[in-house]
């Protein structure tokens, strides 16, 4: 291969992403620095944060200028190295993958994948981000104990589907919201007790009261709008909301959140509501993992997978997750 496809950000989305956003570009392979990996792309992540990294809004996270080569997490097999760390035929994941079949990624962001008990691309879900999203997310913002009510949007989506397993593993009371009925379904399969369908459901306060009779005392927030007001209209007493994500907003990201607004039920529940980044967790992840793999051995996790395949299919990935399109973890094979 003497070029290397390569997807850069043409013009900023104003609503809901489109392919157009972005154009597919020959690139030569680049050539590592002192320090840096050169490594063949063999998975590749598209998630939702990512929305925010191609808006000029100002984000938690840099974001993309026009014309930037997009990047995002991978998998992928060391060519050549200019690191004494690594040696070519290593696996490694790193969040700095471009999306193209070629990248040159910084070594210090590269973690070799050893792990034969799970697949390499698992470092991309259950083993990486959204695992580690669902298991602090759940038991250290939420602080989810036992015998209490979870409630989880995007509950079949690559955090939710972990997030329920695990509040089932600690004995919590896991209620689901998805988009469709199959994904309700495969949610029960994973421990959910119930499930309400977002998009058919014609009163979303009752539904989740329905489901919820107990109240809520944890809500993991992944996609913000009506499910998040129909949630806290239904909190108990000193519950805690967990501010994941923001998917339902892709396609007004730079407008505000327009709902109801909870200032009165907060201060009476004397709830507590806390945005959740990742990365706050940094010294804790070993021991996360730790837990994820033995519960996988142990038969405790599942999880699905929704895989695009070839570099050409990624933006159009990424589109489709926005949209919930996809059923389970977004990936691109390549």
């Amino acid at each position: 291969m003497e070029t290397n496809p390569s997807w850069t950000l043409r013009s900023y989305p104003s609503a809901m992403p489109t392919v157009e956003n972005w154009v597919l570009e020959d690139r030569p392979i680049p050539t590592p620095a002192p320090g840096e990996l050169l490594v063949k792309t063999l998975w590749l992540s598209v998630d939702p944060y990512m929305r925010g990294r191609i808006s000029p809004a100002k984000n938690y996270a840099s974001g993309f200028k026009l014309g930037d080569l997009m990047y995002g997490g991978g998998v992928g097999e060391v060519v050549r190295s200019e690191s004494s760390d690594f040696k070519p035929g290593d696996v490694v994941m790193s969040d700095y993958f471009g999306w193209q079949p070629f990248s040159v990624i910084p070594s210090q962001s590269a973690k070799r994948i050893t792990n034969s008990d799970a697949p390499v691309q698992a470092s991309l879900s259950y083993l990486g981000m959204p695992g580690l999203t669902a298991y602090f997310s759940l038991l250290r913002t939420g602080a989810a104990k036992q015998g209490e009510t979870v409630l989880i949007s995007a509950a079949s989506g690559a955090v939710g589907q972990i997030a329920g397993q695990i509040a089932r593993i600690k004995g919590c009371d896991p209620v689901a919201v998805a988009g469709s009925d199959e994904k309700l379904a495969w949610c029960q399969e994973l421990g959910y007790r119930a499930g309400i369908n977002h998009r058919t459901s014609k009163d979303l306060v009752a539904d989740v009261a329905a489901a919820c009779p107990n109240g809520i005392d944890v809500f993991l927030d992944n996609t913000a709008g009506p499910i998040h007001d129909a949630a806290m209209l239904n909190l108990n007493v000193f519950g805690r909301v967990a501010i994941v994500g923001t998917i339902a907003l892709a396609d007004r990201f730079d407008q505000p959140d327009v709902g109801l607004r909870h200032l009165r039920k907060t201060l009476i529940t004397r709830a507590r509501i806390e945005g959740f980044l990742l990365d706050d967790f940094a010294a804790d992840y070993a021991s996360a993992l730790a837990d994820l793999l033995s519960w996988y051995k142990q038969g405790l996790l599942q999880t699905r997978e929704d895989v695009a395949v070839g570099i050409e299919s990624v933006p159009h990935a990424f589109v489709r997750m926005l949209k919930g399109e996809n059923f389970g973890k977004q990936l691109i094979k390549l």
